[in-house]
Order: structure tokens, then C-alpha cells, then sequence
């Protein structure tokens, strides 16, 4: 039972996690129709970045509390991977935007390369320790641990989830970009400007990412230039599962995702008798994104974007 506890808390630790970053793939594909295959790479920036303002800070300011540094470095992280998903969005994919669907999938897949070599030559190819900032006694549930960061990350993500929600069902923006996806011609004639919604669109998906980046470093303790690639993957598979264009399928898409890896990883031994061991939980992802597209190709919660006239 402990284990089986203590695999519920990691699934949704790390559930939560994929779910961000699976907003970030589903509200871009909803109203463009693009997949951005580039978008792991900038929770990959976001985090390096906030190592880089952490590690400054805490030579510049050696007594400041640690949550202080913590949401400083995540607010510079987070204006970082927007700036750099805007720029993404405008030199990289507007100019293919009315091209066959293949031009901007391969371009995403290059601007995906091209993010991780530039990362490296920037923060260099060595695992690099991400210190541990938040402190603190972890907590006891049913004799499995939970630590404050883990805490921290489920508080935060139900925040951002909050946040998203309200954005885009009850603001100005969120009207605009619901019109942008059914039909952006229309919503041109209505006033709305496509451009933009599709620019904010992109910056929205970038702070979310870097949000999930700063918590996968936090929690897993470190940091390097192809961090964002597998979890990048994994949060698509979570889009799909889900049914992508769909927000609500990203988060439901996520945790689902990310207890399956959990529960696999800790029975997975026992199950086929030591012959696989935990360290091939990666392919959960794989074979739900298979048996999904198999039998419901929509995803669980479908897709609710129209077709285009």
C-alpha cells in the first residue's frame, strides 16, 4: 500500500508537469493547426535560464531567502521562453503559415535542433545540479513521502491551470482566441486580430512551459541542454491522449499520462518477472499514444475544433 501511495503522489507530481507543457501543444494546434515540436526545447531554455538567475543571484545576494531567488528566476525564465516562443511563432512559422502542413512540421523539427545546439554552446553539454531552494521537512501520507517541492509543484500547476481557465473562458483575450480557432477569417471581419491572438497564443504556451521547466529541474535536481526533448515528447503524447485541440483532454491527457509511467515504473518488475525494470517506464508513453490512436483517434475528450470553411 505504501508503494502503491508513494506511485500515486510521483504520477500526479509528474502528471501535473506533462500537463502544462500538453496546454502549451493543444492551444497552438487549436488554432492553427500546427504542432510545435520546438515547444520542449523552451521549457529546456526556461530552466536553464532559471539556473543561470539562480546561480547570479545567490552569489550576488548570498543571504536572501530562497523562495525570493526561486520566483525571481521564474519570473525572468518565463519573459525569456515568451520572447523567445514570440520569436519562434513570427520568423519560423507565419511565413509557412498557408503552406503545406509538411514545411512548418519539418521547421518545427529544425527550430527543435537548432534550440538544443544553441543551448549548448551557450550552457555547455555537462549535467549541471539544480539546487534545492525550497526547503523543509517532507510530509508523511499513509507511510509514502511527499516533499515541499512536490507539494509546491501540484499547488502551482493547480494555479496555472486555475489561471488558463479563467483567461481563456471569461476575458477578452479568451473570446478571441476561441473566435481564432472556429474560423480566423470571420474573427478578422469581427475586429479580432488573428496575428496578434496567435502571437499571445504562443507567449501563454511559453510561460506555461517554462513554469513546468523550473519544477522538472526543481524536482529531479538538475539541468542540460536536451532535458526538454523526452518530456516535450511525452506532453504531446499526453495532447493526443487527451484529444488535442481540446484544453481540458491537455490536463486530463497529463495526469492520466503521468500516473500510468508512475504505476508502471514501480510494478513494472514484478509484473514481468525482473526481466524489465523501472527504468523502462518511458515506454508507457508510448505504447497509451499507440493503443490511443488505435482505438479513439480523437483522444478521450475529442477534439471540439471546427473545420475551417
Amino acid at each position: 500500500m505504501e508503494t502503491l501511495i508513494q506511485q500515486i503522489i510521483n504520477g500526479l507530481v509528474l502528471g501535473s508537469m506533462y500537463a502544462l507543457v500538453a496546454l502549451g501543444y493543444t492551444m497552438v494546434y487549436g488554432i492553427i493547426g500546427l504542432i510545435n515540436f520546438a515547444h520542449g526545447e523552451v521549457l529546456m531554455v526556461g530552466a536553464l535560464t532559471s539556473w543561470t538567475i539562480i546561480g547570479w543571484m545567490q552569489e550576488a545576494m548570498p543571504g536572501a531567502p530562497g523562495w525570493i531567488i526561486l520566483l525571481i528566476a521564474l519570473v525572468i525564465a518565463c519573459i525569456v521562453a515568451a520572447t523567445l516562443n514570440f520569436t519562434i511563432e513570427k520568423v519560423a512559422y507565419r511565413p509557412l503559415r498557408n503552406s503545406p502542413r509538411l514545411a512548418p512540421l519539418i521547421t518545427a523539427i529544425g527550430m527543435s535542433i537548432f534550440l538544443q545546439t544553441l543551448a549548448m554552446i551557450i550552457w555547455k553539454p555537462n549535467y549541471k545540479p539544480y539546487p534545492n531552494l525550497i526547503g523543509g521537512t517532507p510530509y508523511e501520507i499513509g507511510g509514502a513521502v511527499i516533499s515541499v517541492t512536490q507539494v509546491l509543484i501540484l499547488g502551482v500547476t493547480a494555479l496555472s491551470l486555475a489561471t488558463l481557465m479563467y483567461l481563456v473562458n471569461y476575458t477578452k483575450l479568451g473570446r478571441a482566441m476561441r473566435a481564432t480557432a472556429e474560423n480566423p477569417r470571420v474573427a478578422a471581419l469581427m475586429g479580432v486580430k488573428p496575428d496578434l491572438v496567435i502571437s499571445a497564443t504562443f507567449v501563454i504556451g511559453a510561460v506555461l512551459a517554462a513554469i513546468a521547466g523550473i519544477m522538472w529541474a526543481a524536482n529531479y535536481g538538475t539541468v542540460q541542454h536536451t532535458m526538454g526533448f523526452l518530456p516535450g515528447l511525452k506532453a504531446f503524447t499526453a495532447a493526443v491522449f487527451g484529444g488535442i485541440g481540446n484544453l481540458a483532454g491537455a490536463v486530463v491527457g497529463g495526469i492520466l499520462l503521468g500516473l500510468i509511467e508512475s504505476l508502471g515504473a514501480g510494478y513494472i518488475g514484478k509484473l514481468t518477472g525482473g526481466v524489465l525494470g523501472s527504468h523502462y517506464s518511458d515506454i508507457f508513453a508510448f505504447v497509451v499514444l499507440i493503443i490511443v490512436l488505435t482505438l479513439r483517434p480523437s483522444g478521450l475528450l475529442g477534439e471540439r475544433v471546427a473545420d475551417r470553411a
